[in-house]
């Protein structure tokens, strides 16, 4: 059957809207959101070596997160008053203002910074708030105004399952990186050569930002495919594929040793070239982006760059369950790469989507702590890899 636009409009008929203007739900969300990261900003604030991470301290100021801080507390209680003022959902609104008055309670956007010390490891709580802030912003607002399926709610099914994965994976950024700064000069400082390394930090920006998305976009492809592929990786991997509702915060569904596995290993060709550290933190922030991106409800083709970028059509059809597409589109960001190794798939109508997603045969199971015990189940193992994603016969 050729591919087309429509995906389970069944359920796409049966799907209230959860957002209407002036209900009192829209402003209730964000006044709550809002007054939870005023919070957790507070608590930066107090524990910074524990709770924030060092190099993103680096790119900003006490004063710019007092700013943010500071704001977010007076929309979060402007918000809650509204919740009030529309007469409905006033336990939101006064749970957003109570928020509020916590972080007020625990020193507001005048709190003094505690005491420094040097922390074993850390959580990266200044990561996740400033990373959700900023998604939520761009991709809600890009989601609605170039929707690919224009019914999804905002609060589709499933958006607090992955919330909960956002949070997870951001918290333990500090638990990646340690792995992914040990691992590479324990393993691989034998490769090094320093004229080589010279070489290739002298070269401009671009260039080694370039050179930046090619190599770990290669290592990508091939941790990617060898998790679709060998039966031992894949039930871990199918954590990721178990997403039926594709958005911005789709991305995140991610079983725990997979980032662990994938940041390890993605960044050690950039090691061992000598890659400098600004493109490689430019890189490092287009990949968070493009990760989001390609997820997201976006109806986004990239017209003649479809064939140069990965674009949300594009891994769409990654996570299709339509047998054409099985196994297809492994890279994160360079189809060529694809084409280059045969797993390329693409229809060439703009129009054409995935009819469904998600995992084939067996459902996984819900929540965090079951999915991250599923690849070690017996249940796990009737599933082969690679093409056979569905169960056993």
């Amino acid at each position: 059957m050729p591919p087309t636009t429509g995906v389970r409009m069944s359920l796409l008929q049966t799907e209230e809207p959860y957002f209407r203007i002036g209900e009192g739900k829209i402003s209730g969300w964000i006044s709550v959101i809002l007054g939870a990261l005023s919070v957790l900003g507070v608590l930066c604030f107090h524990f910074p070596d524990f709770l924030t991470t060092p190099q993103l301290r680096a790119a900003y100021t006490v004063d710019e997160m007092r700013t943010l801080l500071g704001a977010g507390m007076i929309f979060s209680a402007a918000f809650g008053v509204v919740t009030f003022a529309l007469n409905r959902h006033k336990l939101m609104g006064a749970i957003g203002i109570s928020l509020t008055l916590l972080a007020m309670w625990g020193g507001g956007a005048s709190v003094q910074v505690g005491p420094r010390y040097a922390a074993p490891g850390y959580v990266g709580l200044d990561w996740f708030i400033l990373d959700l802030l900023l998604s939520a912003m761009i991709f809600i607002f890009l989601e609605k105004l170039f929707p690919h399926i224009r019914e999804q709610a905002i609060l589709r099914p499933d958006w607090w399952h992955d919330s909960r994965y956002f949070l997870l994976n951001h918290l333990l950024i500090g638990v990646y990186a340690f792995a992914a700064t040990m691992f590479a000069p324990t393993f691989f400082s034998w490769a090094i050569n320093a004229d080589l390394q010279h070489f290739v930090s002298s070269l401009p920006w671009v260039v080694q930002f370039v050179m930046a998305i090619v190599l770990a976009d290669l290592v990508e492809y091939a941790i990617h495919r060898t998790m679709h592929e060998v039966k031992f990786f894949w039930p871990i991997h199918a954590v990721h594929h178990s997403v039926e509702h594709m958005d911005w915060i789709a991305g995140s569904r991610l079983h725990f040793l997979e980032p662990l596995v994938t940041r390890t290993l993605v960044l050690i060709p950039a090691f061992i070239l000598g890659i400098a550290k600004e493109p490689l933190t430019v890189y490092i922030i287009f990949a968070g982006f493009q990760a989001g991106l390609i997820h997201s409800n976006i109806r986004w083709d990239l017209g003649p760059l479809k064939y140069v970028l990965c674009s949300p059509r594009y891994h769409h059809w990654h996570h299709s369950s339509d047998d054409e597409a099985i196994d297809k589109n492994y890279v994160a960001h360079l189809p060529a790469i694809d084409w280059v190794f045969g797993t390329f798939y693409l229809p060439k109508a703009s129009t054409a989507w995935p009819r469904k997603y998600g995992t084939i045969g067996i459902p996984l199971p819900k929540g965090i702590v079951r999915q991250f015990f599923y690849p070690f189940q017996e249940q796990a193992k009737k599933i082969r890899p690679g093409t056979a994603k569905k169960p056993a016969a």
